[in-house]
């Protein structure tokens, strides 16, 4: 594949003159005396210098042609590290390496330097940096708006088993790839009242009066494309106090008042998702949301559009896709800006709100949409209130036309919950302004159509679209798995890096004996290197050789970390009391990751037990070499990238209808770990590509889950009926994990007999069988790895390319714009 025009002019020595200058120069330290981060800043600014000449450009040209730009807001960008990913997309990897070789210095020990940034929980921020990637690739204009954490999410620990939250330092020793602007600042207010004003041609208009304001810093991030000249932006902005520090409050010894404002406002952008189950917690998770979309429409209207630009014709220079529904606040926010700091009509505002917004949604659980008190947005935010209550009455207006006497679907589909308190649905607000809703999987998307918000479909059936997600085989292939894809261009060349699609040209391979065992020899060897990586990060020691059993994702009563417990518990109970001879137990290593979210207690209290079963199986000597369970604290892309070559069997088992999508099972299939899960979520779209025989199916279908709740499910009946599961849970009950305490665990399996929220029991039977089939399969390792193999090239679907084609097509209507110098 062709490097861009910028790489292709650079040599080695070029490229040492270039790091030295910035080791000597922007460090301020000579080659001997420099730290390893000294080394890692100077090449990461080396390699930055390589790219900015494609981002300028790009910037100019964009400012040139005003091509339609697709503005990503998302309250999460999980970027992972960026040198290798800059390294790759800049053509500089062998350029660097020989350098820094020259010069003494170890490219992968300077690897290990750099700290990812903890700006996401999970999957939906991996998401939202997948999507930049591939929109970069594609040549799509794109700007990324984000909040720079400065902590980010919380870095796990565990002491004695229990989870414990520590601040992540990611800046400590500062970022490389950020550029901050300070003379671009926002100002963004809270709080205040609203007022009538008459302006000078004698027009009526509301005016905002906020009580206190803070800057909006913004930090821009390149975004380089892969094979291209094109570095989109990612925006990320940081909160600061427009006056920090009162010099004479400070003087007077008032050391705490004199920084008050620095306070307030640097709290706004300091934790990704501030523990909300306090009334200033709340609070401050909407300052978040507003603070970023505020800054960011802010931004565009005045820095990115020319001064002159009509903005009756925004519809056709953007989209602003709304990641979720923590970025909802900007529809009224928009409305403000056009209707009260333009004097806009409402009509003329509300018009041209319609056609730039859209919403995707990530969920199916009713408890994740979020809602706002109206006490504590009129509190926060008064005039967006106002907005929201006149978008209301007219929505209101409109469904008493179309439903003349259906006072009840009125009150279900309206912005304004009444009970149990009087709330925003953000959700129902996002449908409303949006042009278009969107699901992340073809389930999904059914289910949001159908039952989520089925009423909302059957009003504007065309809003509705499904966009399966996709992962970016950049990073979770290419650069995480080296050898599989050095493996994969021998055969069918490099092409499928920038299309996955031709993934599907492996399909014959699979029959080769030979392929089989080179497969089967990189799947071998990144064990081995997963291995040594859990010793060195964690002191954690497996086996290189066995099967790696991985279920990695957030901790979430739904994603049903229980029943994969249930399932090793259960297989140490009927090992222990002789029911399963040892020597038919396939060698296998369980592999959580895993972090919950502070205030969820129960989460919390299931990642104990995991790890107290953990710790009771490592121990036992009659198990060595057979079973273990490693639970590495701090689960990140940076280990990810490790364990997803390496894994064998993949878990994706969240209960048929409460699965969204997933990416994390695109990325083990695209990387040759077989499935075994669920239909639900993309599950259903992987098992009908890779085929039935590639992948194990278990549980109850939603259907049969709803049939199931319907007609009354009780776990305790489940519990009963089934040895092998009843003797699970009593030996946990018993104390066998917590040193004799039976009360220690008593939540978890209070919370399994008493509601089973998602029936873990009802699919334990179901599951154990599927997991006999994974045993019996993988004894047959040619069998095995024609699967993986065909996993691999049937997979090409899943690429988040493939994902941005399918947005182009049936929601923004961007064009690619190719970078021509």
């Amino acid at each position: 594949m062709t490097p861009p025009v910028a790489a292709r002019e650079h040599t080695v020595e070029s490229f040492t003159r270039e790091f030295l200058r910035e080791l000597n120069f922007g460090r301020g330290v000579d080659l001997d005396r420099a730290s390893a981060n000294d080394k890692y800043m100077a090449l990461a600014r080396t390699v930055r210098h390589y790219l900015m000449t494609g981002w300028l450009e790009t910037l100019r040209n964009q400012y040139r042609d005003q091509a339609k730009v697709v503005a990503y807001l998302s309250a999460e960008f999980l970027l992972g590290r960026q040198l290798d990913n800059n390294l790759l997309t800049s053509n500089l990897e062998g350029i660097a390496r020989e350098s820094l070789d020259q010069l003494g210095i170890s490219l992968d020990d300077l690897r290990e330097v750099e700290i990812e940034p903890g700006l996401g929980n999970g999957g939906l921020g991996r998401l939202a940096a997948c999507f930049i990637d591939s929109l970069a690739t594609l040549d799509v204009p794109c700007i990324g708006y984000g909040i720079r954490y400065e902590y980010g999410i919380f870095k796990q620990a565990f002491v004695d088993g229990h989870q414990v939250e520590k601040p992540d330092t990611w800046l400590a020793l500062g970022s490389p790839w950020e550029f901050p602007h300070p003379e671009n600042a926002v100002t963004v207010g809270f709080g205040g009242h609203v007022e009538d004003v008459t302006d000078e041609d004698g027009v009526k208009r509301r005016d905002w009066v906020p009580a206190s304001v803070v800057n909006g810093v913004p930090y821009n991030y390149m975004v380089p494309g892969y094979g291209t000249n094109r570095v989109n932006t990612l925006r990320l902005w940081s909160a600061r106090a427009p006056k920090a520090f009162n010099l004479q409050v400070f003087n007077e010894g008032g050391y705490e008042e004199a920084v008050k404002n620095q306070t307030f406002a640097e709290n706004i952008s300091k934790v990704l998702y501030p523990e909300d189950s306090t009334p200033q917690g709340k609070e401050l998770r909407l300052q978040q949301q507003y603070f970023f979309v505020a800054c960011s429409i802010a931004d565009f209207l005045c820095n990115v559009l020319p001064q002159d630009f009509d903005l009756h014709r925004l519809p056709d220079r953007i989209t602003w896709q709304l990641n979720d529904t923590h970025p909802v606040i900007a529809v009224p926010e928009l409305m403000r800006q056009l209707v009260d700091l333009r004097g806009w009509t409402w009509e003329d505002a509300w018009g041209v709100t319609q056609k730039v917004f859209a919403y995707t949604c990530h969920t199916l659980l009713p408890e994740a949409l979020e809602v706002w008190p109206v006490d504590l947005l009129g509190k926060l935010l008064p005039r967006h209130l106002e907005i929201i209550y006149r978008i209301n009455e007219l929505f209101l207006e409109e469904l008493r036309d179309t439903y003349p006497g259906d006072e009840l679907k009125v009150r279900h589909m309206s912005i304004i919950a009444e009970h149990p308190v009087r709330a925003v649905r953000m959700a129902h607000l996002a449908t409303v302004a949006g042009f278009k809703v969107n699901g992340v999987a073809a389930l999904h998307s059914e289910l949001l159509r159908d039952k989520v918000l089925s009423d909302f479909a059957q009003l504007w059936p065309e809003k509705f679209t499904n966009v399966t997600n996709g992962v970016t085989p950049r990073r979770f292939v290419r650069i995480a798995n080296p050898s599989m894809s050095g493996l994969v261009t021998e055969a069918i060349g490099d092409g499928w890096i920038k299309d996955l699609s031709q993934l599907s040209r492996l399909e014959p391979l699979a029959e080769d004996a030979e392929f089989r065992r080179r497969f089967r020899d990189i799947k071998a060897a990144n064990k081995v290197e997963f291995a040594r990586v859990l010793k060195e990060r964690d002191g954690i020691e497996i086996a290189g050789d066995a099967m790696v059993d991985a279920m990695v994702k957030r901790l979430h009563e739904y994603k049903r970390q229980t029943l994969k417990l249930l399932h090793i518990v259960s297989l140490y109970q009927r090992i222990g009391s002789g029911a399963l001879p040892l020597e038919s137990v396939t060698p296998r290593t369980f592999v959580f990751g895993a972090k919950a979210a502070p205030g969820y207690a129960l989460a919390k209290q299931i990642i104990a037990l995991i790890n107290a079963v953990g710790s009771t199986i490592n121990a036992d000597a009659s198990l060595e070499g057979r079973l273990k369970v490693a639970f590495p604290a701090n689960y990140n892309v940076t280990l990810a990238e490790k364990l997803i070559p390496a894994a064998d069997l993949s878990e994706q088992i969240s209960l048929a209808g409460k699965e969204a999508s997933g990416t994390g099972n695109m990325k083990f299939a695209l990387n040759g770990a077989l499935t075994i899960g669920t239909d639900d979520g993309a599950n259903v779209e992987i098992r009908e590509l890779v085929g039935d025989e590639n992948f194990f199916l278990f549980g109850m279908s939603e259907p049969e889950v709803a049939d199931l709740e319907a007609s009354g499910y009780s776990p305790e009946a489940v519990y009963a009926s089934d040895p092998d599961l009843k003797a699970a849970i009593d030996l946990i009950s018993s104390g066998a994990f917590s040193g004799g305490d039976r009360t220690l665990h008593e939540p978890v399996i209070a919370a399994l007999l008493g509601e089973d929220r998602f029936m873990a029991l009802a699919d334990f039977r179901s599951y154990v069988d599927a997991q006999d089939r994974v045993e019996a399969y993988y004894g047959d390792f040619e069998a095995w790895s024609r699967s993986a193999i065909l996993n691999v090239a049937r997979s090409g679907f899943f690429s988040s390319d493939r994902s941005m084609v399918d947005y182009m097509d049936r929601i923004w209507g961007a064009k690619p714009v190719k970078q021509n110098f």
